[in-house]
This record gives C-alpha cells, sequence and structure tokens, in this order.
C-alpha cells in the first residue's frame, strides 16, 4: 500500500491521472526508476519500482509501474508474490506471454533458494517457525501434493530435503519403506515430515495424522526420531507438533 501511496501521490502532483502515465518516458528523468537506481541505490525504490524494472515494458492501457504495482495487489505483497508460480502469474492481465512470465519466475526461484540457504545455514534447525518457512518455500506453491522429508543429524541441522512422493490434489500414497531407506542412506538422526495441501486448508486430515504414527513407528526401529509433521498450503503452515499429534 505505501508503494502504491507514493506512485498515486507523484502522478497527482504532476496532473496526470495513472492511465495517462504509459511509459517511463513521461516520468521526469530523476523520478525514473533506472535512473534512481543508479543515483541513489536499489534501496531507494519501491518494491513497484524494483518489480517494474525487470518487467521492463507494461501493456497498451497500463504502464510498467501500474503492471508491477497490480502485481503485488493481487499476490498480498512481496511475501505473496514470492511463492507464486508460472500458472499464478497469468491471473494478472499482462503476464499471459511467456517472456514476462519467465523472467519473474526466474527472479522470483532465485529470490526463494537464497532464503532457503540462508535457513539451511542456521545453526539448529529445530525451530517450528524456520522449518514452516522452509517447507513453503518449496512446497506451497505445487499445483499437486508433495510429500517431503527434512533428514537431520544428531544436532537437528539439516542434511537434505527430500521429495519422495508426489499425489494428486487430493491424495498421494507415501510408503513407510522408502522413508526408512533414505533415513539410513541419510544416516539421519531425525526427521521432520512435510507436505503441502493444494485445497489451501492445513488442518491435518485423519489420515495425515495416521501417516504421521505409521512413519512414527517404523523410523522408531531404526532410533530416528521424527520430530514434527508440516502442513503447508499458500500463505498458511502447521506443525502438528505444536498441535501435539506427533
Amino acid at each position: 500500500m505505501e508503494d502504491r501511496y507514493r506512485l498515486g501521490l507523484y502522478f497527482r502532483e504532476q496532473g496526470l491521472e495513472p492511465a495517462e502515465a504509459m511509459s517511463f518516458k513521461d516520468l521526469p528523468l530523476a523520478a525514473r526508476p533506472r535512473e534512481k537506481l543508479v543515483a541513489l541505490g536499489p534501496g531507494a525504490l519501491a518494491d513497484a519500482e524494483l518489480l517494474a524494472l525487470l518487467l521492463h515494458t507494461g501493456i497498451p492501457g497500463k504502464n510498467v509501474l501500474q503492471l508491477a504495482q497490480e502485481l503485488l495487489d493481487g499476490f498480498g505483497g512481496l511475501n505473496g508474490l514470492l511463492h507464486a508460480g508460472l500458472d499464478d502469474l497469468k491471473r494478472i492481465k499482462g503476464m499471459g506471454g511467456n517472456a514476462k512470465r519467465s523472467k519473474l519466475a526466474a527472479v522470483l526461484e532465485l529470490a526463494r533458494r537464497a532464503v532457503a540457504e540462508r535457513l539451511k545455514e542456521r545453526e539448529r534447525f529445530d525451530s517450528p517457525d524456520a522449518v514452516k518457512h522452509y517447507v513453503q518455500l518449496h512446497l506451497a506453491a505445487r499445483p499437486h501434493e508433495v510429500f517431503a522429508a527434512l533428514f537431520l543429524d544428531a544436532q537437528h541441522r539439516l542434511i537434505a530435503l527430500e521429495e519422495l512422493f508426489r499425489g494428486t490434489l487430493t491424495q498421494t500414497s507415501v510408503y513407510p519403506r522408502e522413508v526408512v531407506i533414505r533415513a539410513l542412506h541419510h544416516h539421519a538422526a531425525a526427521l521432520i515430515l512435510a507436505h503441502n495441501h493444494p485445497s489451501g486448508c492445513v488442518e491435518p486430515s485423519r489420515a495425515d495424522e495416521a501417516l504421521t504414527q505409521t512413519l512414527k513407528a517404523a523410523l522408531a526401529l531404526i532410533d530416528v526420531r521424527v520430530l514434527d509433521h508440516v502442513i503447508v498450503a499458500r500463505g498458511d503452515a502447521l506443525s502438528m507438533a505444536e498441535r501435539g499429534l506427533v
């Protein structure tokens, strides 16, 4: 909203309606995002201005700053946009072409990987909030259900995250024997189970609870602890351990 206010205020001060300002050429040189970035650094630019630089051009009837702001509004800001997939971007008029969507999707993926690397570098990977954020970055935007495991060492540091099974939008088949094999492969001392709910609801089903207990029992036979089962969706996450279900 702050970015939108700043852009709208500029247009009003210049006596322009937003629809009249069709390109960066309508702006004074010092107010153009590229020139502002060079002169003042990227920190001086609003979110919409940074995004506009990436998009480069608008569409008929909508300049690039408006397109950038519409993307931010449509996904609830940068955090929501960070979880957007290629198909999600098509919802915004002007993002139907492959070039714009591919460029933006590539930058978003780089951002997700950078955040994931920072989370992975934590000394210990046992904070429920950190785990939920990490799993959201990897699984929340998937259009189909994915079951994964975070394999941890004895100090609960992350060894690896592996996507083990994929299913339909409503169900997936998980084989305890395969989870045990991968835990032995990584010499894991503990693990965190994780999957996404494409429906958007993160409440665990009876099947989720039963699966958690089945895997917990199977992994106990090789002395590997199940610390949590995290369920994620777009903009939401739930820790079954915090609910007392693990």
